[in-house]
Order: C-alpha cells, then structure tokens, then sequence
C-alpha cells in the first residue's frame, strides 16, 4: 500500500482510475470492512483501491479537544496493508481543507484523485459543515464520472455498529462485545520497554508496552490476552494499568506475562490482543502478594485458554 498526503504525489501514479471510499476509519470495525469488500470487488474491473482518510479526526479539530482512538494511525495503516489497499490519502485537517464545499470536494475526488467508483453509506456527510450527502453524491455521478455505491450496514445486537459505540464498549470493560463488533480482539501495539524487571525477579517475566498516548484504553485491570511477537503467537494475562503496588508513574502500561516464554526482546514489535476481563487493577499490600496474585491470574488465563483450544478442537 502507498501512502500519500500530497496530491501531488498520486498524480504520478499510473492507475486509470480508483474505487474508492471515505472516512477516517477508526477502528476499521465490520462496517469498515464491508465498504472495502465492495471496492475490492472492482480490482477485476482494473480499478486501485484508494482509501481517502484524515490526518486526525474531525471531532478534533471542531471540538478543539483530543480524543482517543480505537486505532492510531500506524495501527490503521497496518490493517489497511493487510487488506492489500493500493492507496491510502491523508488529507490534513486545517481550516482550508475543511471549509472545501461538498461539490467542489466531489470533483477534487473524481478529478486529481480519479474516482470512478465511490462506495458509502447512505449516512455519509462530507465538505464544508458536512452539508454533502449520498443524494449529492448520487445526483452529480453522471456529471463527474463515477459510481455511486451505496453500502448498507452492518449491525450488531440490533444496532448499527460504528466507531463510538465501539469505544464505549471499550470504555466500559466490555471487551467481548468490542470484538464482536470489530471483527477481532481490540489490541494495543508498540515496542517491548525496558521496565523495572521486577516480574523477572518474582520468577514471572513480564513484556513491558507503553500505549500511545491517544489510544483509548479499557478500565484498568487483568485481561486474559494473544500476544504477536516475533512471527510467533502466545497465550498470557496482561496488565493494564499504572501498577499501584511497585510505581507512583501516572502513564498507563501494559504489562504482559507470556505462557512459556522467557525471552529478552527489548526493541521488538509486539501485539498485545485482549481476549477476557479477569480482575481491576488493585494495590497489594507487598510484592509477596501480588506475586501470588499473579499466580492466580496465570492459572485464570491459562484455564480461559484451555476452554478456547477445547471449542475450537471439539
């Protein structure tokens, strides 16, 4: 996938003309997903897959506040990639670009970004005070050369799944129901941190990852987790939290013992996917007994992971 935020630099490309869809993709849950299926089904056609996003998220820059995010961008970007997405834009979010009107933003897509398919859904709002809709979209299609694809969505529980009523699920602890809606456990990634050692000391080595600081983290506490490291898979419990028992830091970290593994991999890419809530996050009178308590938190996780081998065997 190339990634640009010049449009300049796609003009260079040598594509006849790209399907493409619109949003800032927070999350890329199932709803995401099923708009890029219905573009990825016009590779046959000979059509790129384009991706036009947003260099921050618009409720930012309106509310003049940050938010957090389900995904940052390079955790966005990744997922994109994966999807084997040709092209990824990023528009900057300043005053200019966001007082652009709905027509004038149409033909900038259909011209110097060569839309010849534009799917979304029929909530769809763009250019200046979101005044653009799927009529408009629909109604100049013919005039600018594309197609307007409308994607129905998709719904969980009864209801639409979107990006904040993801994030409020996550936001209360309900990480079961955040993966049902994305469509894969919520994850934070990061490099592996050199902490205090001190799980190495207590005979549970642990994997140290500090989040970024706008990605949205569920409530403090013990989570049964899938971990990818180095090409490799393991089950384990992570923390996440600001470790109360052995640090007065206020930055949040998660803090993750691995089943069956004892390596020294500071520096390396890791994945940290949360499966289960076991427990909050708590202060232990010594490290005697949260060593203990992280005794029983392994053999909790271990026992999650046995009843998720025996489903998928049975």
């Amino acid at each position: 996938m190339r990634i640009f935020s010049d449009l300049t630099e796609f003009e260079t490309e040598e594509c006849r003309g790209c399907a493409v869809v619109i949003g800032k993709f927070d999350g890329l849950h199932a709803g995401h997903q099923r708009l890029l299926d219905t573009v990825a089904e016009r590779r046959s056609g000979g059509l790129k897959t384009l991706v036009v996003t947003f260099d921050r998220p618009l409720s930012d820059f309106f509310s003049g506040t940050a938010g957090r995010v389900l995904t940052t961008d390079e955790e966005r970007d990744r997922l994109l990639s994966e999807r084997e997405v040709d092209y990824e834009y990023v528009m900057p979010v300043t005053k200019e670009t966001m007082a652009v009107s709905p027509e004038d933003f149409l033909k900038l897509l259909a011209g110097r970004l060569r839309a010849r398919v534009i799917a979304a859904g029929r909530d769809l709002s763009f250019g200046a005070g979101g005044k653009g809709d799927f009529p408009l979209l629909s109604r100049l299609s013919a005039e600018l050369g594309y197609e307007a694809v409308p994607v129905e969505k998709v719904r969980y529980a009864g209801e639409e799944i979107s990006s904040s009523r993801i994030r409020e699920a996550v936001a209360a602890g309900r990480i079961e129901e955040a993966e049902a809606m994305l469509g894969r456990p919520y994850s934070l990634e990061g490099t592996v941190s050199e902490g205090k050692r001190l799980g190495r000391r207590l005979g549970m080595p642990t994997l140290n990852l500090i989040p970024a600081e706008q990605k949205l983290l569920p409530p403090f506490g013990v989570y049964v987790s899938e971990t990818r490291l180095l090409g490799r898979t393991f089950m384990g419990v992570t923390n996440v939290g600001v470790k109360p028992t052995v640090s007065d830091e206020r930055r949040p970290v998660a803090e993750t013992c691995l089943f069956d593994f004892d390596e020294v991999v500071y520096g390396e890419r890791v994945t940290v996917s949360l499966l289960a809530f076991l427990r909050p996050e708590r202060r232990f009178a010594d490290t005697e007994e949260l060593k203990n308590q992280m005794r029983q938190d392994l053999l909790q996780g271990k026992s999650y992971g046995r009843r998720i081998a025996g489903s998928v065997h049975g």
